[in-house]
């Protein structure tokens, strides 16, 4: 059986660690020739060299409209297209509302919201007609979670834009899904909560665990791919159910 991404180019941001190096394992071993992105050389390092099949790292911010445009650049010259792009980029911290911080709402924004559209937006003239966005959501886009109204407000954000920007590039066939987990294992959760906390997380699960990265990978690759060719607009819930119920 093809792999499901033979021959196509495909972009990650924020793929150093977590979901982003979950999918680019997972977007390369189904034939895309992938280019990933993140904020310290030393991750982006240890990340290709586990992705292997000849994956790309280009260090950069998203939040950095330099780094964008350094990034693209160098994807034009050695690519030439983008069938591709994976926004995954984003940070999340709590800040408990009556206590947040202009630093706070101004870092949680320009990652989540400002770096995402531009993201995109940058990546338009690299994009072939018929390629496929896909933004990192949340099921915070509508849960309204306690002590993280700065965060679920960004997701809120990236759920309007993947319906928007399927209205605005209807003209070129992109689809635009928004990609939206639930709890999932990362590196940085263990650091963000309590062990009773997870618990917590996981009681409140109907599937019984916390997810994977490798549990969103594959809905990503299924978003990449062909097999979602008549999908555009959606916010498909990788949740084990938690929020659905």
């Amino acid at each position: 059986m093809a792999n499901k991404l033979e021959g196509k180019v495909a972009l990650i941001t924020g793929a150093s660690a977590g979901i982003g190096l979950a999918t680019a394992k997972r977007f390369a071993s189904e034939g895309a020739r992938v280019f990933i992105t993140g904020r310290r050389q030393v991750e982006l390092d240890q990340a290709v060299s586990e992705i292997g099949h000849g994956a790309v790292a280009i260090r950069g911010d998203v939040a950095n409209l330099d780094d964008l445009d350094r990034i693209y650049a160098q994807i034009k010259e050695e690519a030439g297209r983008l069938d591709v792009l994976f926004a995954n980029a984003g940070v999340y911290e709590f800040g408990t509302f009556g206590e947040i911080t202009e630093q706070h709402f101004d870092k949680t924004f320009d990652v989540n919201v400002r770096g995402t559209l531009f993201t995109v937006q940058k990546a338009l003239p690299l994009l072939v007609d018929g390629g496929s966005v896909i933004l990192t959501g949340s099921i915070a886009s509508f849960k309204g979670y306690a002590d993280f109204s700065v965060y679920n407000a960004t997701k809120a954000a990236i759920r309007s834009f993947a319906r928007s920007w399927t209205n605005d590039l209807k003209p070129r066939h992109i689809r635009v899904n928004s990609l939206a987990p639930g709890h999932t294992q990362t590196p940085g959760l263990d650091t963000l909560v309590t062990p009773e906390h997870k618990a917590a997380m996981i009681d409140a699960t109907p599937a019984g665990r916390l997810a994977t990265g490798d549990d969103l990978a594959k809905a990503a690759v299924f978003l990449a791919s062909d097999d979602s060719a008549f999908i555009s607009g959606i916010e498909l819930y990788v949740d084990g159910g938690v929020a659905q119920i």
